[in-house]
């Protein structure tokens, strides 16, 4: 079994959807940790629920950022992670961390990379009159929300016209393909090769997303090619093959 340790700040919706996933036994790994720079995180909560271990490292407790990732880079070794998930972290992770842990840490984004990244990406995309939405899953570098693609999906923003509707339906993705993407990296069919600087996949996959009942959802896996998806009501299940030598571009989320 794989060892991951989770960082999050706040909610913990994210983390809540990779628990169910390994506690229905579709994920071969087991979470060694859950760490936050807020002891408030409702996260954390939801981890101390399932007996996970919890760690807090409050930023504001060092007096630089320097000796803030000095703390967590010792205490991410001590726990051996084999992959670190980002779930909802509000820290740039810096270059010490990041490439001590080169390939073994993943993050998700609610937007679609190199769109908007940062914060309030619901409330960019109204403003601009955006067609599109989405997540992107990635592989982290020390430039926020700028690490190598893993997967992104889309859908048309349409009549959409609050961030909440649109953080509602960023959810309902997030909490299906995140814990996909992690169950295919533990069986290592999903991984970074630092030879050729480029996501790999091993094998074809099959992606189910369900219960979504609103639109037409784009799947794009990085190397891979594409499927589109046309919910109905009720539950949708496709496939997404993943292949290696198959690439697209990233405009078919413009």
């Amino acid at each position: 079994m794989k060892r991951i340790v989770v960082l999050l700040s706040g909610n913990g919706s994210n983390l809540q959807a990779i628990i169910d996933k390994i506690n229905a036994g579709n994920i071969n790994g087991v979470i060694v940790a859950v760490i936050s720079n807020n002891a408030q995180a409702f996260g954390l909560k939801r981890a101390e629920k399932e007996n996970l271990d919890t760690i807090t490292l409050n930023h504001l407790e060092y007096d630089n950022r320097d000796l803030f990732d000095a703390a967590l880079l010792k205490k991410l070794i001590s726990l051996s992670p084999d992959l670190i998930v980002l779930a909802g972290f509000m820290r740039i992770l810096t270059s010490k961390i990041t490439d001590y842990f080169d390939g073994k840490i993943i993050n998700i984004h609610p937007s679609l990379l190199p769109l908007y990244p940062g914060l309030n990406t619901h409330q960019k995309v109204i403003n601009n009159n955006d067609k599109n939405h989405g997540i992107s899953i990635h592989y982290v570098s020390s430039k926020l929300d700028a690490g190598p693609l893993i997967a992104q999906a889309a859908f048309d923003v349409k009549e959409i016209k609050t961030k909440e509707l649109l953080e509602e339906k960023i959810h309902i993705i997030e909490h299906s393909m995140f814990p996909f993407v992690i169950e295919n990296i533990c069986l290592e069919n999903i991984r970074w090769d630092k030879k050729s600087k480029k996501v790999i996949f091993k094998k074809y996959l099959e992606f189910k997303l369900q219960d979504i009942k609103w639109g037409e959802i784009k799947v794009n896996f990085k190397n891979s090619y594409e499927k589109i998806f046309k919910a109905k009501e009720g539950n949708l299940s496709s496939n997404i093959f993943i292949k290696d030598k198959i690439s697209l571009s990233s405009s078919m989320f413009c």
